[in-house]
């Protein structure tokens, strides 16, 4: 049963305290990405026979395979997909930016320069779900970016294949190459490379703890998305609220995994008894009920708020992954939020539409991690270059300057480098 508590009584702090309690398997990770490094393939098969309960000769997904996908996802999806990818590439394609250049008459120039990394890779879970949906999320970005080369790892099933549907989707997107392999020997193999998988410079996509901590241990030999924990959602709704689709909302990240998040804030005791009963209701209706209820028993909370704005406040210090503002004219609140990954605003815009169709990313930070991170997006695939130019006079006029600055860092030869240039021959 989802507690319900008074706002003044709400530690915002422990929400997410959960992921503080997670189990610690650090020294499992390390193991793995060390034997990935040293062994290569042959770690990747030990791993894979282990953990995914699979014996393959080689993990590159045959273009056989990816067309022999197509056919299982059927045309049906293959068109609601291809739609999804439209709307994602429109909106992520408005964050490309342009580098720039300042010309000054003194004979200086500076300027900045955008430039794609080169290889890019993404990890697409293939546990308790399969999430086509994360292919194209994670790719398009990358691929508008500019990357050369998009390389996509994934778990194998039993059959030793890939989900139809994460194939279909890899092809939708254009992803270049894709690997049979999953866990942190997956992200191991992206950071250092292996015989059969090329090494990548950024890697994004979302995983387990094992996934989780690959990622963090391996960050320096690569770049990172950001680490991902749970799924939480917030909805901050007023009384003229729906509780039957409060509840449905809630639920939608509930059934994610044991340790989801759902929790609703709202200025009526009536909606938050409702939307309780509704949660037991629609639970019993929902195939991955045993893992919902866990979500909702052990981290799931309705917080009853003196107001709207009060709600939005602690929706403020808990930063959200996902934000609903289920109340009329949404447009009003929306200055007020200052954290959150993405929000969904109005009475006719659940979640789901974030994580299948709309075009903003889903791949968002958790844990609160949203007061000073963003969604995955053209940004973390790319990289900025400076550049500076100065012409003999310049620098004739500031080394000197430069000079002084740097003696007063006590190091000579920063300081010998400006003035050589200037001195008489």
């Amino acid at each position: 049963m989802i507690k319900i508590i008074d706002a003044e009584k709400v530690n915002k702090s422990e929400i997410f305290a959960r992921m503080s309690n997670a189990p610690d398997v650090s020294a499992p990770v390390a193991e793995i990405i060390s034997a990935v490094k040293n062994n290569g393939d042959s770690a990747l098969k030990e791993y894979t026979l282990k953990f995914d309960k699979v014996s393959l000769n080689s993990f590159r997904v045959s273009e056989e395979e990816i067309l022999e996908a197509r056919k299982k996802a059927g045309a049906k999806f293959i068109k609601i997909m291809e739609e999804a990818a439209s709307n994602i590439r429109a909106y992520h394609v408005k964050q490309l930016r342009k580098g720039y250049e300042i010309r000054k008459k003194n004979g200086t120039v500076i300027g900045q320069k955008i430039v794609p990394v080169e290889r890019a890779g993404i990890y697409v879970p293939g546990g308790t779900a399969a999430y086509p949906s994360t292919v194209l999320m994670d790719s398009i970005p990358a691929k508008i970016a500019g990357c050369e080369k998009v390389v996509m790892v994934t778990p194998p099933l039993k059959s030793g294949k890939v989900s139809p549907y994460i194939l279909a989707a890899a092809s939708v997107a254009g992803i270049d190459e894709i690997y049979k392999v999953g866990g942190a020997q997956a992200i191991a193999a992206l950071a250092y490379g292996t015989e059969s998988i090329p090494k990548v410079d950024v890697i994004a996509g979302p995983g387990n703890a094992y996934v989780a901590e690959a990622k963090k241990q391996v960050y320096g030999a690569v770049s990172m998305d950001m680490i991902a924990g749970p799924s939480e959602i917030l909805v901050v709704a007023d009384a003229l609220s729906s509780p039957v689709a409060l509840a449905a909302d809630m639920l939608s990240q509930a059934e994610h995994d044991r340790n989801a998040s759902a929790v609703l804030i709202t200025d009526s005791s009536a909606l938050a008894s409702a939307v309780s009963e509704q949660i037991e209701i629609q639970l019993k209706q929902l195939p991955r009920e045993e893992i919902a209820r866990v979500s909702i028993d052990n981290n799931g909370k309705i917080i009853i708020a003196k107001s709207i704005k009060e709600a939005i406040s602690i929706s403020n210090e808990i930063a959200p992954e996902h934000l609903e503002l289920v109340l009329d004219n949404p447009f009003d609140y929306l200055p007020l939020v200052k954290n959150a990954g993405s929000v969904f605003m109005g009475r006719y815009c659940p979640e789901a539409v974030g994580d299948y169709f709309a075009g903003p990313n889903h791949t968002l930070p958790t844990g609160g991690t949203a007061k000073y991170s963003s969604a995955l997006g053209v940004d973390s695939f790319i990289k900025k270059i400076q550049y500076t130019y100065y012409s003999e006079q310049q620098l004739s006029r500031s080394a000197k300057k430069i000079a002084y600055f740097a003696e007063k860092e006590g190091l000579k030869a920063h300081a010998k480098s400006a003035l050589i240039r200037t001195e008489k021959k």
